[in-house]
């Protein structure tokens, strides 16, 4: 396993309302992504700056491209539009992050 680690940024006003479709993941997404090989994904909101900071541990091997073609996946990234920075294609607008230091 790896980690992988990236930024999103959250449109102010929907701090709960993320919290809200996230604690009720639709489980069709959640066996998708445990069985794409992400495992331990955890998100976590900067109230200030609305940054949400996420952190996954990624399977060996793990395809980050077939993610985003998945109707699953893309019914979610419309789903989740209204409330977060998206690209065009409804994607949030990510920004990937260098780990610096770990500790195990």
């Amino acid at each position: 396993m790896y980690r992988n680690a990236f930024t999103m940024k959250l449109k102010p006003g929907f701090e709960a309302e993320y919290k809200k479709r996230h604690d009720e993941i639709w489980p069709e997404l959640s066996t998708l992504l445990s069985k794409s090989g992400i495992h331990e994904y955890s998100i976590f909101l900067d109230e200030e700056s609305l940054t949400l900071f996420a952190f996954q541990k990624l399977e060996e091997g793990f395809d980050d491209a077939a993610l985003p073609n998945h109707p699953i996946v893309k019914k979610w990234w419309a789903y989740m539009a209204d409330i977060m920075e998206t690209n065009d294609d409804n994607s949030p607008v990510a920004k990937p992050l260098n780990e610096v230091f770990y500790m195990d």
